[in-house]
């Protein structure tokens, strides 16, 4: 970055001297010597601070260190801030030690009268109020190792290395911005020229039908003018009628039309043949109101009107024309039900979020549907939101391997996180910090799944030990062991553990309902338990798929679950009698897992599913699944396959479905790190 800014200012200061610009130049000159950034080369940053020092000005080290953190330090997240303060203590420890090397008491005195108010409550600096009155704070055990010569070389160096660290992350991270923003204006750029091409084809086509149409439907656009309608029509039968008798023809056939039984298929016209009604001039026009109708449905689509002969043809590949002239027709004849071949939603728009490096394992969206939590196989949380724009709100990071994470539904500010080391992190998204960590077994160190009980006032915790299954041998000695607790979110203390019958065993999966009273498990030993929460007790369990069970979920009436398995079935289950179906469906081995990517040179990689495999839209009619390429939208009742979202060049492994917005947006994560929105319309009935 530094090269990149030296390099910068070298052209401009060739161009202002080619252009003769002598005043600017000199300007420029004197704000570079000026510039508190020096041009973000860390070894001139650093001879600034150590210029402060050895001239004992406290206050400009004090200002400069200030500007330093609003300018660079504030944009950190606050995982950072710990060690931007510990800089921040040993640059002033490195000043004081200056003035006692160089015999300057007074200056010494100077820091801590200046510096009392902010330092005396401060637990690393109890012990350096006595430093002015030590003879020899050299020799002294607190102080020793401070005045030494490996300590202040240290000291320089983390802090050369810190700053030149940050301002890369920094530039890089503008270098991308730019990137997607002149990618961006590429994209809408091409929108444009193609508005533009499909504007000149309509202006043709239009000309060209206009010229084909008779004169009184070529002035429909000038109806409420009835004396132009009428000069219009002067020759025509139709110049007898009184103001707005051509509306009155419409109505007359509309009115028809809802009287008289409709042949499915037939047109307007035609209705009005069947009932008796021949009028010459009612059925021309109505048939060319229905062309005239029908081109303005083109206008949208890619097809072709054209009135021959009195018959109107439609021609072309586009099934949304069909599709909305199916819905007028419907509409005109008093049905509000439309075409069974009809699509439900409209994908309008596909957005991608590519802030992970790697696989992703979990993605949910907040009960509001403000916020997506996303964590990846290499442990990082990214906190982000989507509506208006797309921006990371927060980054996660964590020493010990996170492995799941819920939001909170009260508040739903709050995150979850699960590790792979027995604990659980409560933490604020918007404060951006934890606000507790609860220990839960060392034994059962992996924490499998979390779930938040709509109440708000407790958790579930799947903790299970480590698998006794090898890469080697997937067949091997059985599924892992495992605890379902229940967290009391008040006291942050575990409340009770559930029984687990047949055996203690890993749990996967965990979903309540609405309000809390009821929870369903998947587990690995492919057993589904259903638990009533207001005597914590299972009320049933059966045996539901042959290996793992991955992904469970209530219906939207909560009579019925659906479960994934690890033998690609995809089942509905009454609840009320145990292990009885109400459907059951074979997925495609992409939707189910586990999820394979495979490379150059023999590369692959294997994920087993960890995050939701399904998930519903608002109202249950409609279940998004996984597939290599995107997600697959099904209808739920007989699992018909609706729509193909695409878009994704690796297996999606989890999806999740917000539908707290006017348009349902849906989530679909792959192994490559990427994550598309996918924002749907459902089209309703007339």
């Amino acid at each position: 970055m530094t090269s990149a800014v030296e390099r910068t200012d070298e052209l401009v200061r060739e161009y202002l001297m080619y252009r003769g610009f002598t005043s600017a130049l000199r300007q420029m000159d004197m704000e570079i010597k000026a510039d508190k950034d020096k041009g973000f080369r860390v070894d001139k940053i650093i001879e600034q601070l150590q210029h402060f020092v050895q001239s004992f000005d406290l206050i400009g080290l004090r200002d400069y260190w200030s500007y330093l953190d609003k300018r660079f330090f504030s944009r950190l997240e606050d995982v950072y801030r710990p060690t931007v303060n510990k800089l921040r203590t040993s640059l002033f420890r490195y000043y004081l030690v200056y003035t006692v090397q160089s015999n300057r008491t007074e200056k010494t005195q100077e820091f801590f009268q200046k510096q009392a108010l902010e330092l005396q409550g401060q637990s690393e600096w109890r012990d350096w109020f006595v430093l002015p009155f030590i003879k020899d704070p050299e020799q002294n055990q607190t102080f020793s190792t401070y005045f030494t010569r490996q300590w202040a070389d240290t000291f320089l160096v983390s802090l050369h290395n810190f700053l030149s660290v940050l301002f890369q992350c920094i530039f890089d991270r503008e270098v991308q911005r730019n990137v997607a923003i002149f990618e961006e204006n590429e994209m809408l750029r091409q929108m444009v020229f193609a508005l533009q091409a499909d504007q000149t084809r309509l202006r043709k086509e239009e000309e060209h039908l206009h010229h084909r149409l008779p004169s009184y439907v070529q002035n429909m656009d000038r109806l409420a003018d009835t004396e132009d309608l009428i000069s219009s029509q002067r020759n025509s039968n139709l110049a007898t009628q009184s103001r707005g008798g051509f509306f009155s023809l419409l109505s007359q056939n509309k009115r028809t039309t809802a009287k008289t039984p409709v042949v499915a298929g037939s047109s307007p016209t035609q209705a009005s043949v069947s009932s008796g009604r021949r009028d010459p001039a009612v059925s021309q026009v109505s048939r060319h109101f229905l062309t005239v109708l029908l081109y303005f449905l083109h206008q949208t689509t890619d097809k072709r009107v054209d009135s021959i002969d009195g018959e109107i043809h439609v021609d072309g590949n586009s099934e949304q024309v069909d599709m909305m002239s199916k819905q007028t027709r419907g509409c005109g004849e008093g049905g509000g039900r439309t075409g069974s071949n009809e699509q439900p939603f409209i994908k309008l728009s596909q957005e991608e979020y590519a802030e992970h490096h790697s696989s992703i394992m979990h993605c949910r969206v907040d009960c509001s549907g403000r916020r997506v939590a996303s964590l990846d196989v290499d442990g990082v949380i990214k906190v982000w939101s989507f509506n208006p724009l797309m921006q990371t709100k927060a980054t996660i990071m964590s020493k010990s391997p996170l492995l799941s994470l819920e939001w909170a539904s009260k508040p739903d500010r709050l995150l979850l996180l699960g590790s792979g080391v027995g604990t659980v992190r409560l933490y604020d998204t918007e404060a951006k910090k934890n606000l507790c960590e609860m220990a839960i077994d060392d034994i059962h160190p992996r924490i499998l799944s979390l779930a938040w009980s709509p109440s708000g006032t407790s958790f579930v915790c799947s903790a299970a030990a480590h698998s006794p299954r090898s890469s080697d041998n997937m067949s091997g000695l059985g599924p892992a062991q495992g605890r379902l607790l229940l967290w009391d979110t008040k006291t942050v203390k575990q409340q009770l553990q559930f029984s687990l019958v047949p055996e203690p065993v890993a749990i996967n999966c965990t979903a309540f309902n609405h309000n809390g009273n009821l929870l369903v498990t998947g587990a690995a030993d492919g057993i589904i338990r259903l638990f009533d929460m207001q005597r914590y007790e299972s009320v049933m369990s059966w045996k539901a798929h042959e290996g793992e069970v991955y992904s469970v979920e209530f219906s939207y009436d909560e009579n019925t679950v659906f479960s994934i398995g690890e033998d690609g079935k995809f089942i509905q289950w009454n609840i009320h009698r145990s292990g009885v179906k109400q459907s059951e469906y074979v997925l495609p081995s992409d939707a189910t897992g586990p999820f394979i990517l495979s490379g150059y040179s023999g590369y692959k990689q294997v994920q087993v599913p960890r995050g939701r495999l399904f998930a519903f839209d608002s109202e249950g009619n409609y279940v998004l699944t996984c597939s290599s390429n995107g997600g697959v939208i099904y209808k739920e009742k007989g699992l018909e396959n609706i729509m193909a979202l695409g878009g994704h060049k690796a297996p999606v492994v989890t999806v999740d479905w917000c539908t707290a917005l006017d348009c349902g947006t849906c989530l679909t994560a792959s192994m490559d790190g990427k994550i598309k929105l996918s924002t749907l319309l459902a089209q309703k009935s007339c």
